[in-house]
């Protein structure tokens, strides 16, 4: 099983924020109700399913993604 986080935006180390979103699961029964995710939580959740956290990159200069017309 694999579980696909990304980084938030908006948000820095030290901002007692959850830092992460997940974009997706792959594989088994794992369904997760939260919108952002702290890295802590993100690891205990995959410590106890066997899963494998897969951080996906950013762009970093927030390009993309916005409305077309």
């Amino acid at each position: 099983m694999k579980i696909f986080v990304r980084e938030r935006r908006k948000s820095d180390k030290g901002d007692k924020k959850p830092r992460f979103r997940v974009v997706g699961v792959q594989g088994g029964d794992l369904k997760i109700y939260a919108k952002r995710i702290r890295k802590v939580e993100l690891a205990t959740i995959a410590e106890q399913t066997g899963a494998e956290v897969v951080y996906l990159p950013r762009d970093g200069e927030g390009e993309g993604g916005g409305k077309s017309e």
